[in-house]
């Protein structure tokens, strides 16, 4: 029987016009989807026109402006459209989701969709639950006392996975997909008897301890930022954005 970290995976990431999940736009997506280790990936990517203006720091992180946007990209409610409806269908098939800091990519995507076509992405009637791997809270549970960065390109880099250009969505979320292939062969004594399915419960757990934490750190240095212990997206939606 084959274990799921080397079985078929799908992975999302999104480049976007800033660090607010709440407020920010997307500008670029990507889902890509590999059959097992080793095998090609397929992607499918989408280029938005936001509606709104890039700051020049966001488009010196992925390299898109708001004048290429404006002439090559889709507009929001059309593309935020297929995205939620292209993870609806891998999360229908039973595939799970690699998503880096899913509580970052998924809300932002949530309030696209909430904003543009007045639909949650999670909980709408008739949509299948779905099944969220996030490599970001896996490698904290399982290997939290490690010194370093959490990030994508410090986990590819501990894990021995390509990232060949960081900060274009189809490269970051088949890098993360990678990880999330090495973290389950690392960690194998512990994770090949949970399916997808169990994880995503106990990364609810895990990521709110997590949170706990860190909002515990923040305290001890004197800082009133406060850390969403919600997971894979947070629940509360914005009074306005």
């Amino acid at each position: 029987m084959t274990v799921w970290y080397e079985g078929p995976l799908a992975a999302f990431d999104t480049e976007t016009t800033g660090v607010d999940p709440e407020r920010d736009r997307i500008v670029s997506a990507a889902l890509v989807v590999q059959e097992a280790p080793g095998a090609p990936v397929r992607a499918v990517r989408w280029l938005v026109d936001p509606g709104v203006p890039v700051p020049e720091r966001a488009s010196a992180v992925h390299g898109l402006t708001g004048e290429h946007l404006r002439e090559h990209g889709r507009p929001p409610a059309e593309a935020v459209g297929e995205i939620a409806r292209a993870l609806a269908e891998r999360w229908a098939e039973g595939l799970p989701l690699v998503v880096m800091n899913a509580p970052f990519d998924l809300t932002l995507l949530d309030r696209e969709s909430r904003r543009h076509r007045d639909t949650p992405l999670i909980g709408a009637a008739g949509s299948p639950p779905p099944c969220v791997l996030d490599p970001r809270v896996l490698d904290k549970h399982l290997d939290r006392y490690r010194k370093g960065r959490r990030t994508l390109t410090a986990l590819c880099a501990h894990y021995g996975v390509e990232l060949a250009e960081a900060h274009d969505a189809a490269a970051d979320a088949t890098a993360a997909l990678g990880v999330v292939r090495e973290v389950g062969r690392r960690h194998a004594r512990r994770l090949s008897s949970l399916s997808p399915a169990e994880l995503h419960s106990l990364q609810t757990v895990w990521h709110a301890a997590q949170a706990r934490g860190l909002q515990a750190w923040f305290a001890r240095r004197g800082s009133d930022e406060e850390v969403d212990p919600a997971w894979p997206l947070r629940a509360e939606v914005p009074a306005a954005a």
